[in-house]
């Protein structure tokens, strides 16, 4: 019989779609020196890309077993259908992690889940060792996210192709404000001068906390693992803008999954994409496709029409795919998207 004689620790990786959580994950993982650590995934696309690309990344310590998927939408949503029976299940192994690390979506509110680690089933066992938000550097340097909520409605106001109401700036506040530790990501892709502005947006905010400035997800886990917030304890002091609300709502956002057939070159491929990005309101894109004559499928991941690519090792579960398909894509959009378009762009 197993003897439990102290809490797991769980880290909470939390931040904006494209920020590269996974990147960072993967990352961890690489150097994680045998430390037993398990993985849970939560997609918001109805089939997950996340854990396909961690069960196969050939890296030791991310098995099978090790990686568990929630696709049923957000998780600070189903706390109750999904988190509680997901991290029973991992405390009831007979050999437990000795590490959690729960990468949410791009979506989630880290909040309900901090809340959920007092559920008295849970509380006993694991403790949030920390919350880690990851940022799009170049996306809030480019001034997609603002510190003035009424700056954000002005901008809103004044776009005449926005007719929905859009919550995402209060997302990311969200995510800040619960952090212990906030990555810069993406720090190549901007100049200096924007990295210090987007530093000093922060350090204006009345949480501050520290900041890791990083490349490619490239971050010492010693940094990341070992924080010991307790942060279950010191709800307190991570303000939400969903505080007292029993539910929040993603009715701005759509999601669908495509199956994508074998693709004839890489540079066909990314024109499609290019295409299918250009005048739509697609917040991500996210996924893999194989390339004729290519050993290595070609992933994928764009941010608005900012698209990267490369070969990586990435199995495809056959029972996950269409017949005939070759990869299969992500698409997270705002509300109004052409979904139709989207497709014929890849398939055309």
């Amino acid at each position: 019989m197993n003897v439990q004689l102290t809490k797991i620790p769980v880290t909470i990786i939390t931040g904006f779609l494209g920020a590269g959580k996974t990147t960072l994950l993967r990352h961890l993982l690489e150097h994680a020196n045998g430390r037993r650590i398990a993985i849970v995934v939560n997609e918001f696309g109805a089939v997950g890309v996340d854990g396909d690309t961690l069960r196969s990344c050939g890296v030791e310590g991310c098995a099978e077993s090790g990686v568990i998927e929630l696709t049923n939408g957000c998780l600070c949503c189903t706390v109750a259908d999904d988190f509680i029976p997901t991290m029973q299940s991992l405390l009831d192994r007979d050999n437990p992690p000795e590490h959690v690390v729960i990468e949410t979506s791009g979506l989630a509110l880290p909040k309900p889940l901090l809340k959920a680690f007092n559920w008295p089933s849970i509380r006993t066992r694991m403790t949030v060792d920390g919350v880690i938000t990851v940022v799009d550097v170049p996306a809030v340097a480019e001034g997609r996210f603002a510190d003035d909520p009424q700056a954000v409605a002005a901008q809103r106001a004044g776009d005449p192709s926005l007719d929905h109401d859009n919550p995402l700036a209060e997302v990311f506040e969200d995510q800040l404000d619960s952090a212990d530790l906030v990555i810069l990501n993406k720090s190549d892709l901007v100049s200096s001068s924007q990295l210090r502005a987007v530093i000093s947006q922060l350090d204006a905010r009345a949480r501050r906390v520290g900041v890791v400035v990083a490349r490619h997800g490239r971050v010492d886990p010693t940094v990341i693992l070992g924080i010991a917030a307790a942060a279950e304890n010191d709800l307190a002091s991570r303000p939400s803008h969903h505080d007292g609300a029993e539910v929040h709502e993603h009715d701005d956002f759509v999601s669908f999954v495509m199956d994508l057939p074998l693709q004839d070159s890489v540079e066909v491929f990314i024109a499609k994409a290019e295409r299918a990005a250009s005048g739509q309101n697609i917040l991500r894109m996210k996924g893999y496709a194989h390339i004729q004559n290519r050993d290595l499928p070609l992933g994928i991941q764009a941010v608005g029409q900012r698209i990267q690519h490369g070969f990586a090792p990435m199995a495809l579960r056959p029972a996950q795919a269409a017949p005939n398909a070759a990869g299969k894509i992500v698409v997270i959009a705002q509300k109004g998207l052409d979904e139709d378009a989207v497709r014929r762009a890849f398939t055309g």
